[in-house]
């Protein structure tokens, strides 16, 4: 078997969009190389040397954007999981040493308060929709720990079944020094909803979270799509929401291959290229707290995001294998690192320079 290229259009390369190809090595043909942890890079910015891992932080699903404060200075404001409130940190450059960045906590619900969203905070995200901050997370009133007979009304065990939605709205046009207030739950029809992003296309506004297909299906775990009146509210009822992908995959599903239990698509994120209209949405597949854990693609080639037929996965295997050795697990090797990935701002694919640490492999 040959390596092959996966062509990821509207890749965020430092938050510029641009169209690059990553080269990701087959698995078939021998042992694939690995991340270096101590990897160096050079920050453009400053014309200086900065090592990997920019943060050490043992922490999932990292969500960055960027930002201009009011005196025009621009930033990078990064969120994550901590699974007891939302928290941003800012930083000037993206080399920084993150473990150190400013931070500031923007939610931090009481753990006891039985709210649906006191627990188990995950995966934020902070999004400008015209003009205005919103952070989207995920969380759940129980701590992942259901009513035993809630539990067992699912084919397998569910824990995570009171997981829903959620929005803070900014009262300002800073992100940084707003202050934030709760929406109303998001419409997810009483069902097991995480790991919500938003999707734009042609002014309108969707929701595109991991979903079951029924309350007590437990598996596998999908991607769905809902239509928005504004950020916080969901206007598609439970019959027009729509799935839009299954791990139907052999790299989709854990162990390799195994249909339904274990088979996941999470976290997706929209990509766009600017100058084609392409719109994609990376998402993770296979199951988090294993060293097959990866991303794959779907992209838009119809006019109706909502419509199933409307999306093409691209199959050729998953890219950005999750961990620093092969064969670990997450735990204290998951952290966050920057790869230098050259590009060119026109139609041109170009393959990363150093192979030696690549930008992305598989297990």
């Amino acid at each position: 078997m040959k390596s092959f290229l996966l062509e990821i259009a509207s890749l965020a390369s430092c938050l510029g969009i641009a169209t690059v190809t990553a080269q990701v090595f087959d698995p078939n043909q021998g042992t694939s190389p690995g991340w270096d942890p101590a990897a160096v890079g050079t920050n453009k910015t400053t014309n200086a040397t900065y090592s990997n891992p920019v943060m050490t932080l043992n922490v999932g699903d990292p969500f960055m954007t960027k930002y201009n404060d009011k005196s025009g200075e621009s930033w990078y404001l990064f969120t994550y999981s901590t699974n007891t409130n939302v928290t941003l940190k800012r930083s000037r450059y993206l080399t920084d040493n993150w473990d150190h960045a400013e931070s500031r906590v923007i939610f931090n619900p009481d753990p006891n308060s039985g709210e649906p969203w006191s627990t188990s905070l995950w995966a934020p995200e902070i999004h400008n929709i015209s003009g205005s901050w919103y952070a989207i997370f995920t969380a759940t009133s129980d701590g992942d720990n259901p009513l035993p007979l809630l539990d067992a009304m699912c084919p397998i065990n569910c824990p995570a079944i009171n997981h829903r939605m959620f929005v803070l709205a900014a009262d300002g046009p800073d992100p940084w020094s707003a202050n934030y207030s709760l929406k109303p739950m998001l419409e997810t029809y009483d069902q097991f909803a995480i790991d919500g992003t938003y999707f734009q296309y042609e002014n309108q506004l969707y929701h595109i979270y991991s979903c079951w297909e029924e309350k007590y299906s437990a598996w596998p775990a999908n991607l769905c799509i809902t239509k928005m009146s504004d950020p916080w509210t969901v206007n598609s009822t439970l019959l027009e929401r729509r799935i839009i992908s299954v791990p139907d995959q052999p790299w989709e599903q854990v162990p390799y291959g195994r249909p339904i239990r274990l088979a996941t698509n999470e976290g997706p994120q929209q990509l766009t290229n600017p100058k084609t209209g392409q719109n994609f949405v990376i998402y993770s597949a296979a199951r988090v707290n294993t060293p097959f854990y990866c991303l794959g693609m779907l992209e838009l080639v119809g006019n109706d995001p909502m419509q199933y037929q409307s999306w093409r996965k691209h199959k050729d295997g998953c890219v950005f294998h999750q961990v620093s050795i092969p064969k670990s697990l997450r735990s204290s090797l998951k952290v966050s690192r920057e790869y230098k990935l050259p590009y060119e701002e026109c139609s041109t694919f170009i393959t990363p320079t150093n192979l030696e640490n690549p930008p992305c492999c598989v297990p």
